[in-house]
């Protein structure tokens, strides 16, 4: 099957090391696995494509201009809009898909339509409620015509993929996706994770763990009081934090401020590539979100926790609340709460047996979440779905 794969959003640069590049590459590497023909149309490929993906045709869609600025913000919304028109001649100019595949951006919506006036299949994955996002994040000008954007091209999809429950309830408000909304969540590839893979950060101490961005989402703040408590009861600790992000300067002061420097490892960004020997070097892993802020995430760090073999600890959150199985696979604690979580590493370091048999337990759940299941589950529901009509 020739997939079309599209991924407009400025802000993911696809062979890159963040989360969302993380996600689009491991749908990619699926598709190539089972068997079918992909071509990638992206606004940022972030980079060099990964030795695997040669076979990947690349269409670059337009930059856009950058800018912080409300005149300059402005300027780089409509450039994004006006970019519709060079997806859909880049579509015309290639041979006819079986299918395409986007991954839901703000401003993108020409790829569907031009599916969907052909009888061609579509699957529209929505990782989150993303107008939303940008207004609380980031800043957002065009508000309505973000949202005609969402009403078109959620319409124009065969099938919408959300996440999570919570993106699953949102995607429903909207009366054009009446009906096609299929919760799907996110995978992790096992392979990766193999049974005597070497750490490659060793060390002796209990070593708590954190992949990530270091942005307001994830509540690494909590995480680092809590760590301080456990490390100063004269526990043999250290707190391995794998990921960058404008957060770091102020967690590296606070560590300096609790007398706990020395303890805590920031590792920065690392390749995708190297995450699992991260992961590896750790006794457990933390999945730490506030409780200020929705959590509409499927996050991809728990399922490779998990099929690291790891027990993890998350805020009882979102999705989190089912996918970590009370002390069975790891442990929830009420976000924010610091002694909580202090009371959770504490017990969790004193009781090796447990780690072990959690880790265990963990992984064979991972295994229950392949990106090859969840793939074949999408184009499963894609191809049996009934064909929308055209528009003309």
């Amino acid at each position: 099957m020739r997939i079309a794969y599209i991924c407009a959003d400025p802000g993911i640069p696809v062979f890159g090391c963040k989360g969302a590049s993380i996600h689009v590459q491991s749908v990619l590497r699926e598709f190539l696995r089972q068997g079918h023909e992909v071509e990638l149309f992206a606004t940022r490929f972030g980079g060099e494509p990964p030795t695997d993906f040669t076979a990947i045709k690349l269409h670059s869609l337009p930059t856009l201009p950058k800018g912080i600025q409300r005149e300059a913000q402005q300027a780089r919304e409509q450039a994004a809009l006006s970019a519709n028109l060079e997806l859909r001649i880049a579509l015309e100019q290639v041979a006819a898909f079986d299918l395409i595949y986007e991954r839901y951006s703000l401003w993108s919506y020409t790829g569907l339509e031009f599916a969907r006036d052909r009888n061609i299949p579509t699957v529209l994955e929505v990782n989150a409620p993303l107008i939303e996002e940008q207004e609380a994040h980031r800043g957002l000008v065009l508000v309505s015509e973000a949202q005609q954007v969402a009403h078109r091209v959620f319409g124009a999809a065969t099938i919408l993929v959300a996440v999570s429950e919570a993106v699953a309830t949102y995607l429903k408000g909207y009366a054009t996706a009446k009906g096609r909304v299929h919760l799907v969540p996110n995978g992790v590839d096992l392979s990766r994770f193999p049974d005597n893979l070497q750490p490659s950060c060793p060390d002796r101490r209990f070593t708590v763990g954190f992949v990530g961005t270091m942005k307001p989402w994830h509540d690494l703040p909590t995480l680092l009081e809590a760590f301080a408590r456990f490390h100063q009861e004269g526990a043999k600790s250290r707190l391995l934090l794998v990921g960058d992000g404008p957060l770091r300067t102020t967690l590296e002061s606070r560590a300096k401020d609790l007398g706990i420097e020395s303890a805590v490892v920031f590792a920065g960004a690392v390749p995708p590539a190297e995450v699992p020997g991260y992961l590896a070097s750790m006794d457990v892993a933390i999945a730490p979100y506030p409780a200020d802020q929705p959590c509409y995430f499927s996050p991809l760090k728990v399922y490779e926790y998990m099929a690291a073999g790891l027990p993890v600890i998350g805020s009882a959150v979102g999705q989190l609340t089912t996918l970590i199985a009370e002390s069975q696979t790891g442990y929830l604690y009420p976000a924010g709460n610091v002694e909580a979580l202090h009371a959770q590493l504490r017990h969790l370091s004193t009781h090796p047996d447990w780690r072990t048999q959690m880790g265990r337990n963990a992984r064979h759940q991972a295994e229950h979440h392949s990106w090859a299941q969840v793939v074949q589950t999408i184009l499963e529901l894609a191809l049996s779905a009934k064909p929308l009509e055209a528009v003309h």
